[in-house]
């Protein structure tokens, strides 16, 4: 589990191609007590840690991920989110988060704002039922909380430290972005849906 306070960047320092995976190779900003076998999300995915160098760490992605995710557009020296996952005891700043991409959404504007920045994210169809206006997201593994939403689009308003902390503010029109839905507005949204289901079938 995480909890989308990014600690964060990380580099990918190189691309290996495979048979049926990938792996990146990636530079961490802290490898302290991490150990291969451990979870890192990696621009809000859960990723596994198979081998260290030092502090550039190796993590296998399968076909499935990289065409689900932004992970599948990574080149070499591009600049990524970085979180270990969560131990017992652990402060939850954000909100908590598995791991599991659920899609990708695409920046439609970005304009700065003093030193914050205002983003336009466009949500594919299929997820556009879970966006709602003050719920919890996860963007490239960063815990944001939803504007405004309209015609598909929702609204994200950053401050200075998270542009400092994280890759948000090197994103630009056209890019695409990790979304990670809050499992408490899923199972609410399921739930209505199960609801309205029985009632009609009634």
């Amino acid at each position: 589990m995480f909890t989308g306070i990014v600690q964060g960047t990380g580099r990918v320092i190189s691309l290996i191609e495979g048979e049926a995976i990938r792996t990146l190779v990636i530079e961490l900003p802290n490898v302290e007590n991490l150990a291969i076998g451990a979870s890192v999300a990696i621009n809000g995915v859960c990723l596994t840690a198979t081998g260290m160098d030092g502090t550039n760490v190796h993590f296998d992605v399968i076909p499935e991920t990289l065409q689900r995710t932004n992970i599948g557009e990574l080149e070499i020296d591009h600049a990524v989110n970085v979180e270990r996952s969560l131990s017992f005891g652990d402060e939850i700043g954000g909100h908590l988060l598995s791991g599991h991409i659920m899609g990708t959404g695409l920046i439609q504007s970005a304009e700065a704002l003093g030193e914050g920045m205002n983003f336009e994210i466009l949500v594919p169809t299929d997820l556009r039922k879970y966006i709602l206006e003050k719920g919890y997201i996860g963007v490239d593994g960063i815990s944001l909380t939803v504007g405004a939403v309209e015609d598909g689009c929702f609204a994200l308003h950053i401050i200075p430290e998270t542009l400092r902390l994280t890759t948000l503010g090197h994103h630009g029109i056209g890019d695409a972005v990790n979304l990670e839905i809050d499992s408490t507005t899923q199972t609410i949204v399921a739930t209505v849906e199960r609801y309205l289901s029985q009632e009609k079938g009634a």
